[in-house]
């Protein structure tokens, strides 16, 4: 096995308030309202406007307003790791103006070079947003851009530069944009998503934002702390307590003075469980897209994997492990678990001779029937006993934890290797 797959850490154990501050964090940071005032029901007629006028010789803008809005739904609602959300609403969006994207490409590409950028206007940037990122990277943290990725990276970095926390400025571990990210916020899996694009790191990890909905509870479904940014106004009913809350200056202060063990992420929870299992699919897909044969077969050492390896053993450990183990205890009376040494079968079986993209491609579709599977669970089921040959006495959540737990290994492993 690759020294690399040791513990997965990323869980909740106590640790004294009375050690040293932590050096590490990572910072996952929402960005319209959060680092930018930016008015939704302002910016987005202005920006359809803006849009429509740029469009104008090659549909009727009349109606652009409803076919965006249409086309941007199928973003919220994709939860196919396979299909990015571009592909999502490209088909909804082009067709029903009566355009190719090939034909509007280039005008396109002008309105968000030229155009787009004069909408700063409608916005107002945050001097303390600038001061808390100064901070953040000060002090060493991952900060993470967690806005909901429906727009093109172009627009996303237009509304960096308009916060006063530009891209150029500041090494983000990540920016999503709607061209390589494949769900939004609230899914759940758009976290995993996030987190596995720049390696999953450990230790304690916070959901920054404004958006009780959005930002709050989709965070806390796979089980990251939040901090929500007040803006002033009472926290809406019917939405599960942020972690805390309050200015985005009171921000620092909280981190400061909250005990790690409190900031460190709880991934086992079903919604966390499957979250992890759907977002990360679709982040080794954008880590691993276009890379060269060379890449795929490189192998650091003589005792670590290379990334065909990495894939062909995701692939047989989904078929020939995951899938059947659940629905073994789907099936069957608190049934006996054998332990497998999968690990042996990189060599049995020549792991480094195979297709590396294809056996990524078939792990990706034997985890869509083991997703169909968690997410026909009840509450009940996740509760459904076996006997493991190594761990003894568990049940179907914790088995399906360890899955997780597994895929979060292998992502940081891949993220090294791209």
């Amino acid at each position: 096995m690759n020294p690399k797959l040791a513990a997965d850490n990323a869980t909740n154990y106590p640790r004294s308030s009375l050690e040293k501050p932590r050096v590490t964090l990572t910072l996952l940071i929402d960005l319209d309202n959060t680092l930018l005032d930016n008015d939704m029901d302002k910016f987005i007629p202005a920006y359809i406007q803006a849009l429509g006028k740029q469009m104008a010789p090659y549909t009727d803008t009349r109606k652009l307003a409803p076919v965006m809005m249409a086309a941007t739904q199928n973003m919220f609602t994709n939860t196919d790791p396979r299909r990015t959300l571009k592909e999502a609403f490209d088909p909804d969006f082009y067709p029903k103006l009566g355009i190719t994207e090939t034909e509007v490409r280039p005008t396109l590409t002008q309105f968000y070079d030229e155009v787009f950028p004069d909408l700063k206007t409608v916005a107002q940037s945050r001097p303390e947003a600038q001061t808390l990122i100064e901070t953040a990277f000060a002090r060493g943290w991952r900060v993470a851009i967690a806005t909901s990725p429906l727009f093109p990276q172009a627009a996303i970095q237009h509304r960096l530069n308009w916060a006063g926390v530009p891209a150029q400025k500041y090494p983000y571990a990540i920016i999503p944009s709607f061209e390589s990210f494949h769900f939004t916020k609230p899914n759940p899996a758009y976290f995993a998503e996030l987190l596995g694009r720049f390696g999953w790191p450990r230790g304690a990890t916070v959901m920054v934002g404004n958006d009780a909905d959005h930002d709050i509870r989709g965070a806390q479904l796979i089980g990251i702390p939040t901090f929500w940014i007040s803006n002033g106004q009472p926290y809406p009913e019917g939405f599960p307590a942020p972690s805390a809350s309050g200015k985005l200056e009171d921000l620092i202060p909280w981190l400061d003075a909250t005990p790690e063990n409190q900031l460190l992420p709880d991934y086992t929870s079903p919604s966390a469980i499957t979250a992890v299992m759907t977002g990360i699919p679709a982040a080794l897909a954008a880590l691993t897209d276009n890379l060269s044969p060379e890449t795929w077969l490189h192998q650091p050492t003589e005792n670590e994997w290379s990334l065909t390896e990495i894939a062909c053993h995701q692939r047989d450990v989904e078929r020939e492990i995951n899938l059947p183990r659940l629905q073994k205890m789907i099936n069957s009376l608190n049934p006996f678990i054998p332990g497998i040494d999968s690990d042996a079968w990189a060599k049995e079986r020549g792991y480094q001779s195979q297709d590396g993209p294809a056996a990524l491609h078939d792990f990706v579709t034997a985890r869509m029937e083991t997703l169909n599977l968690l997410n026909s669970l009840t509450p009940e089921d996740w509760q459904r006993s076996a006997q493991h040959a190594i761990f003894g006495p568990t049940n179907l959540r914790e088995i399906a934890s360890i899955i997780a737990s597994h895929d979060r290994l292998h992502i940081r492993q891949v993220y090294a290797l791209t």
